[in-house]
């Protein structure tokens, strides 16, 4: 059996684990890498392996750099099943989707550059039709529920609390006699976040390649999280700005609409306008709706209690059309709006960061890991000129960043993740973590365990 890591290896994006076992070739997960502009087409745009020749892939979750580049991978060949939980198959097919039609976008405005200095025109990573193309390869099974991809390898897809549908990938190996466990974490999730599950943690593993996005610190409590973005949205409400956040579609803005319906519910901030900004999330949003059962406790305790759905009430308003987007612009009175990307790199959020940056009533809020060279990283550093569009804009809105409201596990429950599989584990190696987050997880690890853990380079390969 051998292990390649081929994305998320020393950076946090582009998750892609390609498994040798028995002759066959598994690859767990297809993310895009994010980053520089020109240097993320590149990386993204080939693979390492041969796409023809994989047999199976498993999906954790629906993020994009775990799943964005399974167009691409189905554009150059590949054409076997792809595993994921219920939910998210269906967030998968309306995030490709999404993320096509902005790779068609983007290669159009850059093919007009292009033109005017005489240069060939360059192809969209991948299509519209290409990412249809995935979704007729996917197949979806329940948490816990048992599958085998390939021969020798049995697979159940175990919570991971970190968005709706997210697993972590359970293996049990049999190859030439012997039998292991393999635990591939995904996105770890955190106790007590809003609407989804506690995560399941792993046992009597052998084996884990585990993520440490957060490695380097511990997060606070959610709920001091909620209190922090509360009294953020209150100073600003009150003094009649706007609330800027840049949220990732799936699973952060889902979270952030639970959390203001129950601070303007139990009125503890003015009752102001709520708008999701972001077709995708809409979307997204919709099929919340369709999994109650994966809500947690909390959450449906919730909906009992004030008598209407954790992702609708009275403020909330789903914007859809472009002009409708930028009508919002237009107008002066306070206000929360949540609009994609959760970078700040694509989409609808950059109308909103170039028409309220420069008014000092307002906030940006950043609620969510970024990073490096991307603008939300610029504005969560407090640059005071930013580009947005080639343009050049001052930054005088309050920017607050608030750590705690991360959907990824912090250190202290990494560690705990860590701990609940080291019975007989043998070898841990650490994904998805930049070099300090990363290192400081390890040396952590190192403190309380005697397991040996690795931190692997970009295309390493381990053979067990």
């Amino acid at each position: 059996m051998r292990i390649h890591f081929n994305g998320a290896a020393r950076t946090v994006t582009g998750s892609q684990h390609l498994l040798e076992i028995n002759g066959y070739r598994l690859l767990l997960e297809c993310g895009l890498f994010q980053g520089r502009r020109q240097e993320t087409y590149e990386k993204n745009l080939h693979f390492s392996f041969n796409p023809a020749k994989i047999d199976a892939v498993i999906l954790s979750h629906a993020h994009i750099d775990h799943s964005g580049n399974l167009p691409n991978l189905v554009k150059n060949g590949y054409s076997g099943p792809i595993y994921a939980t219920t939910a998210t198959a269906k967030l998968v097919d309306i995030m490709l989707r999404d993320s096509a039609h902005i790779q068609e976008k983007d290669i159009e405005f850059v093919n007009k550059r292009r033109l005017r200095r005489g240069e060939p025109p360059m192809e969209p990573l991948y299509t519209a039709q290409d990412a249809e193309r995935v979704n007729d390869l996917m197949r979806a099974y329940h948490y816990d529920e048992e599958f085998e991809p390939v021969p020798g390898v049995k697979v159940r897809l175990r919570d991971a609390g970190h968005i709706l549908g997210a697993a972590g990938v359970e293996l049990d190996i049999e190859e030439k006699g012997r039998k292991l466990r393999l635990w591939f974490s995904g996105d770890i999730g955190r106790l007590k976040l809003p609407l989804v599950r506690d995560p399941v943690l792993p046992e009597d593993v052998d084996y884990m390649m585990m993520e440490c996005t957060y490695g380097d610190k511990p997060h606070r409590d959610p709920e001091e999280a909620f209190l922090e973005f509360r009294d953020v949205v209150r100073k600003t409400l009150k003094r009649g700005g706007k609330v800027i956040i840049p949220a990732f579609a799936v699973g952060r803005t889902q979270e952030l609409v639970f959390d203001l319906n129950r601070m303007m519910s139990n009125g503890d901030v003015p009752r102001a306008p709520v708008y999701v900004d972001s077709p995708l999330a809409v979307a997204a949003s919709r099929i919340f709706h369709e999994f109650p059962d994966y809500f947690d406790e909390e959450t449906n305790r919730f909906i009992r209690e004030e008598r209407h759905p954790a992702l609708q009430f009275d403020q909330l308003h789903y914007i859809q059309s472009v002009e409708e987007s930028k009508k919002l612009n237009d107008r002066q009175e306070p206000m929360v709006i949540i609009s994609a990307s959760g970078m700040a790199e694509t989409g609808r959020i950059l109308h909103h960061l170039r028409n309220n940056i420069e008014n000092p009533r307002n906030t940006v809020c950043i609620v969510s890991w970024q990073a490096p060279h991307t603008l939300g990283r610029r504005l969560a550093d407090g640059e005071k000129l930013v580009r947005i569009f080639g343009e050049l804009y001052e930054l005088r809105a309050e920017v607050a960043t608030i750590g705690g409201l991360s959907a990824h596990a912090g250190q202290d429950f990494l560690l705990q993740y860590a701990l609940a599989a080291s019975g007989h584990l043998r070898q841990i190696w650490l994904v998805h973590g930049e070099p300090d987050a990363a290192m400081a997880f390890k040396q952590k690890l190192v403190e309380v365990q005697n397991t040996p853990v690795a931190y692997p380079e970009m295309f390493d390969r381990v053979e067990l």
